[in-house]
């Protein structure tokens, strides 16, 4: 065989980092060092694998081909090495979860996944949707957990469970306890929203189209609790989760408004690369999650720990896609 598996290692790593430098340091190696691997892969197949961009590097069409299988090899070389040291096949596990999931959900169920397969280790990001697919698309994720919609077409979209948002105020607003409100008295409402590209604001963005007056955004907000305390201080309407908002809603802290002119419901999905290789232990993840949501039919009404107040936007977990069944 004319190549390493050091030297693919490199190639995967300058190909999701985009840059030498990154990529040797994610590897623990010098940036001569990976230089040089990349460049002897490319010159003993007397084929360029990247366009250089200045102090940037992309994929060429080879590249791209070559990427998935390359990421393909090196997932079975970890598992058949796992197999020879005596160990199973559950080895390190990438994932990526949008806001709500990952702190209400996700959290919980890598803590479950861990504790039957105490061997693995995991790594969970926590993003918006549009940088969860991103990730995806790169091969950066062996599988993602979103709330938005999917439109890229090398992405396999299965649905998960149901999901529901809900508008909300401090307990002293106007609408607080007035049951059913008409979608036009929220028109001249200032409102605390997640940033666009998450999947919470594309489901607003969806529901209020039909309102006549564009919603007067106040504040755009990464967080669900930075959005739950702007709005308990008295800033304006917000629109999140039901699942983020029921510890609020019991403590009389928050108060839900019902609008039965906003559809506001929608579906958590699982997300994964069509070309991207699924090892035992991404199989059995989505088992776990599938099992975890069993006898529910929306996502607040799954049996979960409560967030400890003021944690619940935390990334709690960073260390410890198509043959799916």
């Amino acid at each position: 065989m004319r190549f390493s598996f050091r030297q693919i290692e490199v190639f995967v790593a300058i190909a999701r980092a985009e840059n030498v430098s990154q990529a040797a340091r994610s590897l623990a190696m010098s940036q001569s060092a990976a230089s040089s691997a990349l460049s002897e892969l490319e010159r003993q197949f007397d084929r360029p694998l990247f366009d250089r961009v200045g102090k940037s590097v992309l994929l060429n069409e080879t590249g791209r081909l070559l990427l998935p299988r390359a990421v393909e090899l090196l997932d079975r070389a970890g598992e058949l090495e796992a197999l020879l040291r005596g160990r199973t096949v559950f080895g390190a596990i990438r994932l990526g979860a949008t806001l709500t999931i990952g702190n209400y959900l996700a959290t919980l169920i890598v803590a479950e996944y861990l504790r039957l397969h105490p061997e693995c280790r995991a790594r969970l990001e926590v993003h918006n949707t549009a940088r969860i697919v991103e990730q995806l698309q790169r091969f950066e994720l062996d599988l993602g957990l979103i709330e938005g919609q999917c439109r890229a077409p090398e992405l396999a979209v299965e649905r998960w469970i149901a999901d529901e948002l809900v508008v909300f105020c401090a307990p002293s607003h106007r609408l607080a306890g007035r049951g059913d409100v008409a979608i036009e008295e929220l028109a001249d409402e200032a409102w605390i929203l997640r940033e666009r590209g998450s999947g919470t604001r594309e489901t607003f963005d969806h529901a209020i189209r039909h309102v006549d007056a564009t919603p007067a955004v106040r504040l755009e907000l990464e967080h669900t609790e930075a959005i739950k305390r702007a709005v308990e201080s008295g800033l304006g309407l917000g629109c999140i989760s039901r699942l983020a908002l029921k510890d609020a809603f019991r403590r009389r802290t928050l108060a839900p408004i019902e609008v039965p002119g906003l559809d506001l419901a929608r579906h958590f999905h699982f997300v994964w690369h069509r070309q991207k290789y699924q090892s035992e232990a991404t199989r059995a993840f989505l088992g776990l999650c599938r099992s975890f949501s069993d006898g529910a039919a929306r996502s607040d009404q799954i049996a979960v720990t409560s967030v400890p107040e003021g944690r619940d936007d935390q990334p709690l977990a960073r260390d410890s896609d198509d043959r799916l069944r």
